[in-house]
């Protein structure tokens, strides 16, 4: 039983659907293991790539999601990805493949001191030793991943504690009968030996649990949920904003929608919320959230850190009450201290505050005031949708034409500056779990990996990724992954030929267009090239049918290209954030 074997069979029993990697020498029995164990093994065309997958099986099962990558440069293309997996408290276990225990530090093909590179960011790093720590470590390492603040972590698997110690031995020249020639051969030999016998030893007394570890986590008290409970009864204008911290247990996101409506409070909804209450909840707002939170007396934050999208604290009255829900004790007093602080799930915590059916005041009028606001933008918005757009599709009437034609089980992923910006604006997930976008990392590049993960997740759901046509290219070759994995997804590419949130601001303030201009290109025939559909439109009406076809495509199993044409437009205008 190699290494390799061990590891699978832990993946599997934590309950690991999916494996997510780009092959390599250094790694190739864990995933060829973890195939023959059931678990279904993605190879991706980048190794970032594999760890969106995985962070996005994470948000959206409960279970972390696994990604494999090999030694050198295929661990250090995932920093992106896991960087913003701790970002976004996204649980996750990173596997990787480094140098022979016997060879480290000696200029081994891809030796690196990867540990100084992962420690800084991830929740807890690890390197194997010997055969018989494979267990216990990533027993541990699964547990880590989602005790308190949710993370990824890593574990460092050398080649040596993964392959038959017979083949091991063969490479070391442990196994040679060739006598020693002379001393230093004897102590080489004798020293080689040893190793061998300290990485295998106690491998045949290995023991596999079914047992779960234990997860820990902040919990709220009764006297808490009370104390909340006279705030509501004495607001007259509550505001409540849910954020991707309240949703860290996916399965339980239905729960926490049902306790939201029970509850009545105003709620707007950002990160892997958005959706939580489906397309056209009542107690749900879109627009003019700033002055809103400057006219609330009271406002609570559930899973919401108050950071640059707050501006830092200062779009919070400073005359309301200021309740904060989290599970980081750093995110729960950042910028701004709250009144009430509780270190706590957000999302079991709401749900038990609605348990509890706290007596609220009459704040009709509130409710009215915002729904006045909210109706003001959308008015707005329609008539900035008919505005006419010199070369390509006004991008407001593209997505509030598509927002007609979405399905019941759509899965958006935002992958995007200005275009997803505006999509954020006009596109209404439909349920709880239909939102992905990466967090407060702010990455380009996340869209065919989250897809890939989406679509795994749920696989009769139609998954679309919203792509700019700048973020795409991080990712448009992942096209040959769902056609070969018969994982068939929806791009919408919103091709303006340029980096338009950063030009917008950069042409006004420093009168130049350098490094923001692309061209027009013909991202759809990317997609045909690896089997996939697709098709450049210009008109909103050419728009419609190929999405028309697109989703029609899905049921032969052919992913699609929507390269849309879309015209320049200032709608968002100084939405750079610092």
């Amino acid at each position: 039983m190699n290494g390799g074997v061990i590891i699978a069979k832990v993946l599997k029993e934590q309950g690991v659907k999916f494996l997510f990697t780009l092959c390599g020498g250094h790694i190739s029995p864990i995933f060829v293991e973890a195939e023959k164990a059931g678990i279904r093994v993605i190879d991706t065309r980048h190794e970032v790539n594999a760890v969106f997958a995985a962070d996005a099986v994470s948000r959206l099962s409960g279970v972390p999601g696994v990604a494999a990558v090999t030694a050198g440069p295929g661990l250090t293309n995932t920093i992106t990805a896991v960087k913003n997996a701790m970002l976004a408290q996204s649980p996750l276990v990173l596997l990787g493949g480094a140098a022979a225990t016997i060879l480290k530090g000696r200029g081994s093909l891809q030796d690196i001191d990867q540990m100084a590179l992962m420690k800084p960011n991830v929740k807890w790093a690890a390197s194997l030793k010997r055969v018989k720590d494979i267990v216990p470590t990533l027993q541990k390492a699964f547990a880590i991943a989602q005790t308190g603040v949710p993370g990824p972590v890593f574990v460092e698997c050398p080649i040596d504690l993964l392959y038959d110690e017979s083949l091991v031995r063969e490479w070391y020249g442990a196994k040679s009968d060739v006598p020693p020639r002379n001393l230093k051969d004897r102590v080489i030999k004798w020293y080689v030996n040893r190793h061998v016998e300290g990485v295998f030893a106690g491998k045949n007394s290995i023991q596999f649990t079914n047992r779960q570890p234990p997860i820990q986590y902040p919990h709220h008290s009764g006297s808490q949920l009370s104390q909340l409970a006279r705030q509501l009864q004495k607001a007259q204008k509550p505001l409540l904003l849910i954020g991707s911290g309240a949703v860290m247990f996916p399965q339980k996101a239905a729960q926490l929608a049902a306790a939201v409506h029970k509850l009545g409070i105003p709620v707007y909804l950002s990160g892997m919320a958005r959706g939580l209450l489906g397309a056209n909840s009542p107690i749900q707002f879109r627009h003019h959230r700033r002055e809103a939170l400057r006219q609330a007396d009271l406002i609570i934050l559930a899973g919401v850190p108050c950071d640059f999208r707050l501006d830092y604290g200062q779009h919070l009255n400073r005359d309301a009450v200021y309740i904060n829900i989290n599970r980081s004790k750093e995110d729960l007093n950042k910028n701004k201290k709250p009144d009430i602080g509780l270190l706590a799930d957000p999302q079991e915590c709401l749900i038990a505050l609605a348990g509890l059916q706290p007596t609220k005041p009459d704040i009709s009028a509130w409710l009215q005031t915002l729904v006045n606001s909210d109706a003001k933008r959308e008015e707005n918005i329609s008539l900035r949708a008919q505005e006419n757009l010199a070369n390509g599709i006004n991008p407001l009437q593209l997505f509030r034409s598509m927002n007609t034609q979405l399905p019941d089980n759509a899965i958006l992923i935002a992958d995007g500056g200005d275009f997803v910006g505006t999509a954020a604006y006009t596109l209404r997930p439909p349920k709880p779990l239909s939102w992905l976008d990466p967090g407060a990392f702010g990455t380009l590049g996340v869209g065919a990996g989250f897809a890939l993960g989406a679509k795994l997740c749920f696989p009769d759901a139609e998954v679309y990724i919203i792509w700019g046509d700048g973020s795409s290219a991080y990712s448009l070759m992942e096209y040959d992954t769902f056609v070969r994995h018969h994982l068939p997804v929806i791009s919408v590419i919103g091709n303006d030929a340029a980096w338009a949130q950063i030009a917008r601001d950069q042409i006004d303030i420093l009168q130049s267009t350098a490094a923001t201009n692309l061209a027009y290109s013909d991202y759809e025939m990317v997609g045909q090239a690896f089997g996939a559909n697709g098709k450049r439109v210009a008109t909103l009406e050419n728009f419609n049918q190929a999405l028309t076809q697109a989703q029609q495509g899905l049921a032969q199993g052919k992913p699609f290209i929507i390269n849309a044409i879309i015209g320049k437009s200032d709608f968002r205008k100084g939405s750079i954030s610092m």
